[in-house]
Parts: C-alpha cells; structure tokens; sequence
C-alpha cells in the first residue's frame, strides 16, 4: 500500500506548517499548500508536494485543484483544514466587509475546500487505517463561549465546529471520519502584529483598559509568544490521534 497523503491547508506557519513537517517525518506524502509557495519553500525543501491555494477562491478553482491533487497522487487520507485568523474588534467596530472576510478564510473557505475533495475522498478505496479519509478542521477553544473584543472569532470557530460535528454523521455511511481540533494557547505566530486582524475603526469607549473589551486586548498583547503550549508537542498529539497510533 502507498503511503498515506496529506492535503495540508495554510502550511506556512502554525499547526499547519508542523504538521506537515510531522508527517514528512513519518514517510508520509505530504501536500503543503499556503497562499504563494514562497512561504512554504521550506517544506518543499523537507520533500513536500507544495501548491498554492487560497480558500477564498471561488469554488470552481478549488474543484479544479482537487482533481488535479487525485489524479496525481491517487487519494487524500488526511484533509487538513488549518486557515484561520482572528479578527480583533468590538462589535460596534466590525466593518461589513471585515466581518465577510473573516467568514471567507474561516468558514466559507473551509466550507468550499471540503465540498471540493470530498467527491474524490468518497471514491477511494480504504487506507492504511482502515478509514477511507481524514477531515479535521481547526476550531479553536475561543467558539467554547464568547469574550469583548473578539465576537466575530468566536462566531466562526462555532461555525466550523458545528460543521465537523454535521460532518460527522453524514460521512459515516462511507467511512470518512470528520473532527474538529479545539487548541488552547499554543505559542504560534497566531496573535503577532500583523497576523491579528485588527479593525480599521477603534473607539475610544472600547480602547478603555478598564472596560473589559480594554482588558482583553491588553491580555492578548501580553499572551503573545507567552501561550504554555508547544506546537511541536501539540502536533505530536494531534497526528498520532489521526493516524490512529496515539
């Protein structure tokens, strides 16, 4: 039997990134994909397969990849869904088009790219654990309730949460399994500048360090490359309960 092969969304960095490095690790084939191959050169220098891929693209786009992705290597044992960002801003502060693109990355995309590999997940034969196909998606322990300042966050981290769990039941009849992974504080590039989206308008009323929308951005500053978690010991985790060898 070929080794298992690894479909890895939002590579460049995080989770993503080691986990594919993990797999590779394992002998695995691995697919690293990331917005432009420059970000996961690194990988391919490892002996991943890299492909730019934006969730965002229209679903016709990502259909057409996923074909490609079958008719070369053959399957997909392991979708990984690991785009995401988290927007930072009050509810008053959100712009429409600030909350549609955090919507687009984190759950229309995810959404788009499942609907897009699961024809081909489907069709295949049954693989090296006795499962036709892996979906996991990141969710994140911010969807377990809400909190100031990140609202719209939360509200899609439930969503794709909800979608894994729907996903769960109707892929049983064919043997994909379908989960969601929840993260606590893992020290990733997740809340550095420049990664945090945060929004155009700020107002004085929320930028106050006594309200609690003050008080959590200050907390997220100071939790910044401080999170307890390690990723490389949270892939190990992760990868090992996928595979079935944890």
């Amino acid at each position: 039997m070929s080794s298992p092969v690894w479909f890895i969304t939002a590579a460049s960095s995080g989770f993503g990134h080691d986990i594919a490095l993990h797999a590779l690790n394992l002998g695995h084939t691995v697919i690293a994909t990331a917005r432009s191959t420059s970000r996961i050169q690194d990988l391919a220098d490892a002996g991943a397969h890299t492909l730019a891929f934006d969730v965002t693209s229209p679903l016709s786009d990502l259909e057409v990849i996923a074909k490609e992705v079958f008719s070369k290597h053959g399957r997909v044992d392991y979708l990984i869904n690991a785009a995401g960002y988290i927007l930072d801003g009050a509810v008053e502060e959100v712009s429409q088009q600030e909350m549609y693109d955090c919507f687009n990355t984190n759950v229309f995309g995810i959404f788009n790219t499942i609907k897009a590999f699961l024809p081909g997940m489907r069709e295949q034969s049954i693989g090296h654990n006795g499962k036709r196909g892996t979906i996991a998606t990141f969710g994140s322990i911010g969807s377990w309730r809400g909190g100031a300042t990140y609202s719209v966050y939360s509200m899609v981290k439930a969503c794709v949460s909800s979608l894994a769990e729907s996903l769960r039941y109707e892929l049983e009849p064919f043997n994909i399994v379908a989960t969601v992974v929840e993260p606590g504080y893992f020290r990733t590039s997740f809340l550095n500048p420049g990664v945090r989206a945060v929004t155009k308008k700020r107002m004085d009323v929320y930028e106050d360090e006594n309200t609690p929308t003050g008080q959590t951005r200050k907390a997220l500053e100071k939790t910044d490359n401080n999170q307890p978690g390690d990723v490389k010991k949270g892939t190990k985790v992760i990868v090992e309960i996928l595979t079935g060898a944890g």
